[in-house]
């Protein structure tokens, strides 16, 4: 994938320096403040730092390359590393910038004070419909983004739910997803086995946005209820439970709550409600803020404008404005560009404009189920700021090129062939078509539209 660097800034954008430690964080980072430790994982450990020119928290991973190695986790660190590198999205977590070593991989992100959203339900309990609806709005957006993007997350849970200061949701944890192509599907079972769809554990083929969209609704069920719709302590049960879509609904749920949450856990994918019928849902669109109710946009088309506004912050920090303009214009990781990033997304996050003045939030109150449907003043920021669409692009193409290269005439299935003719024809007889039966595998099809208009040209002649 190609990147655009500048040379005059290679300490601080993405470049591989020499030497490396977590104790020597700071030596190689010195545009961080380095804090105390967040958390320490199987092959590394997060640390909370503050941006020293800008005086913005981030989270930074320091991930270590033996131990990644060891566990077989490279591919999944690197496939995380250029999808959050490409994404910009109010609901998906920042990536600021990587910096490498010999020894370490230093990831600088978006740092989420306010925990999982697992840890606040279970503080909370079950929510309120209007609370569980602000977060789910949240999760469906930032999901729609991804699929747009053609990448499917595979692993959604409360767990890698953020929270932000002002209780909005921030996905995290890429490392399980993967890149859809067209024509092409998935079969490897990752994920938590209560939020993982029947097709993932029985080891079938998917497509990948339904087995989100299954995930999103065990999310639902669980912010509305406190507990999961699918649990038991032996796994076997469990998966008899999940394949046979096996669960209650409790009385205290609204209709449309119901209704939805019942749609999103059908175990037939291809009955399975989809994110834009979601977005339609009646239950869903209550109190729906301004910023979410159009879809986000196609990245590839995104026009990449300069926020007026943080520019001139950043030049109050000392760099010249001809050099901040070209660098955001060719993407270049240096130190003005990750001033403007950090400087941009604490604005948007602090007044509540997360995508410009013409996407404004809605303002809600955590733990207060009455929503207050007042809208929030937005900033003035350009809806999304500069980010490489180009290079979006290159890596979805560089993901086909290094997959199996094969010519298919329209898509491979793991249904049984009566299966998949009964399911062409329940699609035909909604289709008002007729049809005749040539052999197994083969029939002849009429519209009886155009059927019955041929008979009346007859008729009449």
């Amino acid at each position: 994938m190609a990147e655009h660097h500048d040379p005059s800034a290679a300490s601080s954008g993405d470049a591989a320096v020499k030497g490396g430690s977590a104790a020597m964080a700071e030596i190689y980072l010195p545009n961080y403040r380095m804090g105390k430790t967040l958390g320490i994982g199987s092959f590394g450990k997060v640390k909370v730092a503050e941006h020293v020119l800008t005086g913005h928290k981030v989270a930074i991973k320091i991930l270590n390359r033996k131990k990644i190695k060891a566990i077989d986790m490279e591919e999944k660190v690197r496939r995380e590393i250029k999808i959050l590198r490409l994404f910009m999205h109010p609901h998906i977590i920042r990536l600021y910038e990587v910096l490498e070593t010999p020894h370490d991989i230093y990831v600088v992100m978006e740092y989420v004070k306010s925990g999982e959203l697992f840890d606040y339900i279970v503080e909370k309990g079950r929510l309120g419909e209007n609370e569980a609806r602000h977060f789910f709005q949240q999760i469906i957006s930032g999901v729609e983004y991804c699929h747009r993007n053609m990448v499917v997350h595979r692993d959604l849970k409360p767990e890698n739910l953020l929270l932000d200061f002002k209780s909005n949701v921030k996905i995290a944890d890429f490392g399980l997803s993967n890149v859809m192509r067209d024509g092409h599907f998935l079969k490897t079972s990752c994920g938590s086995p209560n939020y993982a769809a029947p097709e993932v554990i029985s080891g079938k083929l998917y497509s990948g946005p339904e087995v989100d969209v299954w995930s999103c609704g065990v999310i639902l069920y669980a912010l509305l209820c406190g507990s999961l719709p699918f649990d038991d302590e032996s796994i076997p049960n469990l998966f008899k439970k999940i394949k046979g879509g096996i669960y209650n609904l409790p009385s205290h749920l609204s209709p449309g709550a119901r209704d939805l949450i019942a749609r999103m856990l059908l175990v037939d994918p291809l009955k399975r409600i989809t994110i834009s019928e979601i977005r339609l849902h009646p239950w869903f669109t209550v109190h729906l803020p301004r910023y979410l109710v159009v879809p986000p946009p196609d990245t590839l088309a995104q026009v990449t404008n300069v926020d007026i506004e943080t520019l001139e912050m950043v030049v109050n920090l000392g760099f010249e404005r001809e050099h901040v303009v070209d660098a955001l214009r060719h993407q270049l990781r240096n130190k003005a560009t990750v001033a403007y990033f950090l400087l941009l997304d604490n604005r948007r996050n602090m007044f509540g404009g997360y995508l410009g003045a013409e996407f404004e939030a809605g303002e809600f109150t955590p733990g207060n189920d009455n929503m207050n449907n007042q809208l929030g003043a937005g900033g003035k920021g350009a809806a999304f700021g500069p980010r490489r669409p180009s290079q979006i692009q290159a890596y979805l193409m560089q993901q086909r090129l290094v997959a199996e290269q094969r010519w298919m005439l329209g898509s491979t299935t793991s249904m049984a062939p009566a299966e998949v003719m009964s399911e062409i024809f329940r699609v035909l007889r909604g289709m008002n078509v007729s049809w005749k039966k040539l052999g197994p595998y083969n029939v002849k099809c009429l519209c009886r539209m155009a059927a019955a208009a041929a008979v009346a040209a007859v008729g009449s002649g």
